[in-house]
């Protein structure tokens, strides 16, 4: 089938890839000449593992090309896939203007029956915004209400995690779809189901619903995850308080079918491109239909109180003037797999130690160059201490003289670290773990004073024995 993707980021660049993958042709247009000339370079512009392989494969079979031309794409495609940015607005809600501009090419150049679905994540509402725009284009061109460049708008929410959306796409464990109750829905359903059918041959995945119910199921889903981690945050605040051990509750409560342990993990607040703006633009859509989503206002909070922790632990340990004190912070990225810094607790971490007169080490095995890019913005207006802030190339170099230790990403390399040398490294023992990768009871055994969240701590005197 003839595919085009409109947008090369996350979701396009993948869903592009996969449905290549698969044997579609497939048109990707970006506005954005930097990036079509590194596909078209053979580069790619994000990290996601798998996916580089994957675009070489299907590049080098002619399934897959890169352009600016809009107007090749919209002729291209019998399905035309919107997967641009859904920046949050002042008011947390959705800025659709990419993807009303989309809509717009689409009407302005369709050169026959056109399947439009919406793969970016919008709120409730937005296929008929999608379908007003296309509209007034075709009138524009006097074609409104012609047969031929008929179309339809469905809703195929994306559930991808990033560092491993490609596996998440070809093992999806559903495909959620939304179509209008018309003749040119029939048509559509047709089409995609179609499409999709190399995912459904195991067992059907696909799950069909109006369209509306599916624009609603992504923001649902994606509120429910962030109330998952925001619940245990907030538990394990309260653990540390009363003395418990926050990972003995989740292997307690997981335990329990019902529950389940996904997303129960506690610390340093979520990020990324996801959660925090969906959760942001559900809340708005309420308060536009003048209801208010509470646990979600308290899901939001959480979260942002929560990106402190670690510093509030450090300051207690450590002192409210950091001046002369070099921290070495393990993991930049908002989590592993991934070089995306949008959201990243790291961000709030780094720029509270530096506000406080720290110096900060920071190495992250992949999102280095993202993250420089990322804090030269957030410091443009404090050179000094932007002076303070170093990025270095490995763990050893962040370790070698500093004062403690902080982990803000869960990386693979940094879960089993020969702990004697990162002991002699620093100049203290201290590790503030934000992500509880190791055991608080091995940690005193080895004379490390280890600061987790909602775990125990066992105080250490200056030699590194238990008190």
């Amino acid at each position: 089938m003839k595919v085009t993707i409109v947008g090369t980021g996350y979701v396009g660049l993948v869903t592009g890839a996969c449905l290549a993958e698969i044997g579609n042709d497939v048109f990707c247009v970006d506005v954005d000449p930097r990036k079509i000339e590194i596909l078209n370079n053979g580069g790619v512009p994000i990290h996601e593992p798998g996916l580089q392989e994957m675009l070489r494969r299907t590049r080098a079979a002619g399934r897959i090309q890169f352009s600016t031309d809009v107007k090749a794409s919209v002729e291209h495609g019998d399905i035309q896939f919107i997967a641009v940015g859904t920046p949050p607005d002042e008011d947390g809600s959705a800025d659709l203007q990419y993807v009303l501009a989309a809509a717009r090419n689409i009407g302005k150049y369709s050169n026959g029956f056109k399947v439009i679905v919406d793969k970016s994540t919008v709120p409730v509402g937005t296929a008929l915004q999608v379908k007003r725009a296309v509209e007034e284009e075709l009138k524009a061109r006097g074609l409104e209400g012609s047969e031929k460049h008929g179309f339809s708008v469905v809703s195929n929410p994306e559930f991808l995690k990033e560092g491993a959306a490609v596996d998440d796409f070809m093992r999806p464990d559903r495909i959620v779809i939304g179509i209008d109750d018309d003749r040119a829905g029939d048509l559509a359903r047709e089409k995609m189901k179609r499409l999709y059918v190399p995912f459904n041959r195991n067992h059907e995945r696909t799950l069909y619903m109006d369209v509306r119910s599916a624009e609603f199921t992504k923001y649902a889903a994606n509120a429910m995850l962030a109330t998952r981690i925001s619940f245990m945050n907030d538990l394990s605040n309260l653990a540390d308080t009363v003395g418990a051990d926050i990972e003995s509750v989740r292997r307690g409560i997981g335990s329990d079918p019902r529950i389940g342990y996904h997303f129960l993990y506690a610390g340093c607040g979520y990020g990324g491109s996801c959660f925090p703006k969906d959760v942001q633009a559900l809340a708005q859509t309420a308060r536009e239909n003048g209801k208010t989503l509470r646990i979600l206002e308290a899901v939001e909070a959480v979260n942002h109180d929560q990106k402190e922790v670690l510093v509030n632990k450090i300051v207690k340990r450590m002192g409210e003037d950091l001046r002369g004190r070099t921290f070495a912070v393990w993991g930049l990225a908002f989590k592993p797999n991934t070089d995306d810094m949008r959201e990243a607790s790291s961000r709030r971490i780094v720029e509270a130690l530096l506000q406080r007169g720290a110096t900060v080490r920071g190495y992250d095995p992949v999102a280095r160059e993202e993250a420089e890019r990322v804090f030269a913005l957030d410091l443009a207006d404090r050179p000094e201490d932007m002076k303070r802030l170093q990025f270095v190339k490995t763990q050893q170099d962040a370790l070698t003289g500093a004062d403690a230790l902080v982990i803000v990403t869960e990386w693979k390399e940094f879960k089993s670290p020969d702990f004697g040398h990162l002991k002699s490294a620093l100049k203290t023992p201290v590790i503030f773990d934000g992500r509880n990768l190791y055991e608080p009871e091995s940690m005193t055994e080895m004379g490390i004073d280890y600061y987790a969240i909602g775990r125990p701590h066992v105080e250490l005197d200056r030699n590194g024995t238990r008190i």
